[in-house]
């Protein structure tokens, strides 16, 4: 907690030339953006860092195939370069994956018409994956046996990426990039709105955990507050060219369906694609797309039974999923970017997630609507033109904000770890080699990590039941990682919220310690606040018995 005081206290009363209000991915590469480039930054955040959207998305980076039909190659070539440019800047994180998509007999489109489609996506993106090919039924039931090819007349097979961790860790790097450039960066600070005074902004903010005022000062207010943008403009008086429509999606995490790496994908029964997802030792299976009116969503009924029902259509199974089968449940919505005098209602399903970025020159303030994480290089990058435009010295306008660290960093933590046999430390129930997962989660800061296991070699030990997370992680987690509640951690830093049964965390002694790790004298307090929380208020389920049957649900090994 030291570190979010000492960013507390920066905040009251500094003087900034930007202020960010948000810290969802537009909001987080935005500042790193800002902060890497010399620019000194502020990030408010009034949740957990990536605590909406940023943490319900199916983890794909994907080039937006879904936009070629509606003919939008502009947005689709635009995608693909993007994700090209995350899968080289992020390699060990951001990474190739294969898409298997099955072609029903009567749907609106033969599978050759389709693959064709696909080797014209191919060619958008400058043939930068894996090239795509067509199955027959035959060749899908070879490829999937679980996939039911009864009414199948074809499909095909393309490559698009995905994050081998969790979309809300992802977001939490750019924020510690920013850090690590000089930003101040707090979460559970929430902004009560913004009032131009003189050449700049002042912005009352209020510490949810502590009830403490501050005011913040800024030459330049970003608002990327994602689905509450709209509600924020309306505090500061701003009138925008955009503002936002709702589509609430949500996704289920069941038990591993295939040992195989690649995303299954089908035409659900609305027409829109459903997937079913490898998530290490699980699968995530979704998504429903339901215009909503308001950002705050948790899943209904209605929604689980039509992920079950798609997924049951689509799969032959030993036994099909019930809702005694969920382990955890992502829900939220997307915002939809559109013109503020539009309507929006044409099409709302072909409706992209592309973003918009309204700048109001006179007032030096700026509105980031709709984004994805795929496109977050190009934020962060159009975020930083947008501020010099208004006057704002960019220090290192050259600077390289984003990637993982020079190879030869990289060489020198794999020859330490080699030579101290890291490796041979790993847990016999472990996805992958400890140097493998050291690297991808903290790049530099791993080597760290190897100081600690050499002085004590029970740093190297996994401390909670059935997941990947060692001593050492959970320590480091409490210095640099703003770990303010539980959930933070269980659920944004890592995903073992997503992939444990609760009941599991509940009986684990492990995670009594990472508590007391994490919190010190704090830990009973916190344990009880997270499990005293409903899944209601964590936006995971409509309510606590949606999941009672949770805890007879199939015995998998759990894991992250």
């Amino acid at each position: 907690m030291e570190l979010r005081s000492s960013n507390i206290n920066k905040l009251d009363n500094g003087d900034f030339d930007v202020l960010i209000v948000g810290g969802g991915i537009n909001g987080a590469s935005a500042a790193a953006a800002l902060a890497g480039k010399g620019v000194r930054v502020a990030l408010i955040e009034r949740g957990d860092f990536a605590g909406s959207t940023s943490m319900h998305s199916s983890n794909l980076v994907w080039g937006g195939i879904k936009y070629m039909e509606s003919r939008d190659f502009a947005l689709v070539r635009k995608l693909c370069m993007s994700r090209n440019h995350l899968i080289k800047s992020y390699p060990a994180t951001v990474q190739e994956i294969r898409f298997l998509t099955t072609i029903t007999r009567g749907f609106r489109y033969h599978p050759r018409y389709l693959w064709a489609g696909a080797w014209l996506y191919w060619l958008i993106g400058n043939g930068f994956t894996r090239i795509p090919r067509f199955l027959s039924p035959t060749a899908i039931r070879d490829s999937e046996a679980i996939i039911d090819t009864r009414n199948a007349i074809g499909g095909f097979e393309y490559s698009d990426a995905y994050l081998y961790d969790n979309d809300a860790r992802f977001v939490f790097n750019f924020v510690r990039g920013a850090l690590n450039y000089g930003a101040v960066a707090v979460n559970y600070v929430e902004s009560l709105g913004a009032r131009r005074e003189g050449a700049g902004w002042i912005t009352r903010a209020r510490d949810v955990i502590s009830g403490r005022e501050l005011e913040v000062r800024s030459r330049v207010l970003i608002n990327a507050a994602g689905p509450w943008v709209d509600e924020h403009n309306s505090l500061t008086g701003q009138a925008t060219d955009h503002r936002h429509l709702y589509s609430k999606g949500i996704h289920l995490i069941v038990p591993r369906l295939t040992d195989s790496q690649r995303v299954l994908a089908f035409f659900a029964d609305d027409g829109r694609l459903f997937f079913v997802i490898p998530m290490g030792p699980r699968t995530c299976i979704g998504t429903t797309d339901t215009r909503v009116e308001r950002p705050e969503v948790v899943a209904s009924e209605e929604d689980i039974r039509f992920v079950l029902d798609n997924i049951n259509k689509r799969l032959e199974l030993d036994k099909p999923l019930g809702k005694e089968d969920i382990i955890s449940i992502r829900c939220g919505v997307r915002p939809l970017a559109v013109k503020a005098e539009g309507s929006g209602e044409r099409d709302f399903l072909q409706l992209s997630r592309k973003h918009a970025i309204d700048v109001n020159q006179r007032d030096a303030h700026l509105s980031i609507f709709g984004g994805k994480l795929t496109d977050c290089l190009n934020v962060g990058e159009e975020i930083v033109a947008a501020v010099g435009s208004m006057g704002l010295e960019v220090p290192y306008p050259k600077h390289r904000w984003y990637g993982e660290p020079p190879d030869q960093v990289r060489r020198e933590f794999l020859h330490q770890a080699k030579l101290m046999r890291l490796d041979a430390m790993t847990a016999s129930d472990a996805s992958e080699p400890l140097s493998t997962r050291l690297w991808r989660r903290y790049g530099t800061h791993a080597l760290e990590m190897l100081e600690e296991i050499r002085e004590d070699p029970l740093q190297a030990e996994v401390l909670i039941e059935g997941t990947e997370y060692l001593r050492c992680e959970l320590r480091y987690a409490k210095r640099r990682e703003m770990i303010t509640r539980l959930e933070d951690f269980l659920r944004r830093r890592s995903k073992i919220a997503l992939v444990v049964h609760e009941e599991a965390m509940r009986r684990s002694p492990g995670l009594r310690e990472a508590c007391t790790i994490l919190f010190g004298d704090e830990a009973d307090a916190r344990l009880e606040e997270y499990f005293a929380t409903t899944r209601r208020e964590r936006g995971e389920a409509a309510a606590d018995e949606s999941l009672a049957s949770l805890g007879s649900a199939r015995s998998v090994t759990p894991g992250e």
